[in-house]
């Protein structure tokens, strides 16, 4: 895994070998940044990053111009490897690294609000309706933010709230909302 572009550019992301973490695809992290950039600059955004992983997602948005990324992981391995990756890169001023349960931090509320949620659960996962609404409906997103969730092709979230469209990329599909203004 590396950074793909901005001011860290071919850039190692660390990562270990363990079943607990699915990285996003070079293909699909692609894609995304494509479709990301064509919605919002990215310079001076808020970023967060659920289920992290190894920060795949957050360190690119960072290399891109973002202000800050939150990394939120279960998984302490995980978590350490961000935190060695962001000193690698210089960005740990940064970074914020929490180790929880995503739905335990959903219902935080720090008042802090981010521009872009990228949110990539287990596939597995049993509820994604109620990630999805406590993202859109929550405090989290800022008015004009993006939520970006990860999922299998199989899902169709097209009526939950907040919902824009989706892309597929073999089995993974990833569907785009923006904060629900309606609720």
């Amino acid at each position: 895994m590396q950074v793909q572009a901005g001011k860290y550019r071919g850039r190692k992301i660390r990562h270990i070998q363990t079943r607990d973490v699915r990285p996003c695809s070079s293909r699909v992290k692609k894609s995304l940044f494509d479709t990301i950039g064509a919605r919002m600059d990215f310079e001076d955004i808020d970023v967060l990053d659920l289920f992290a992983g190894f920060g795949n997602l957050g360190f690119e948005a960072l290399s891109r111009g973002a202000r800050s990324a939150c990394f939120v992981e279960q998984n302490r391995q995980a978590l350490e490897t961000m935190r060695s990756t962001a000193g690698d890169l210089g960005v740990t001023a940064l970074s914020r690294f929490v180790m929880a349960d995503v739905t335990a931090f959903l219902k935080r509320d720090e008042g802090i609000s981010y521009d872009l949620v990228f949110c990539d659960p287990p596939y597995r996962w049993e509820d994604y309706g109620a990630l999805v609404r406590a993202i859109v409906q929550g405090p989290l997103l800022s008015g004009e933010g993006l939520l970006l969730m990860e999922h299998h092709s199989s899902h169709e979230f097209s009526s939950l709230p907040g919902y824009l469209f989706h892309k597929d990329y073999g089995t993974t599909r990833v569907s785009f909302f923006t904060r629900d203004i309606e609720q």
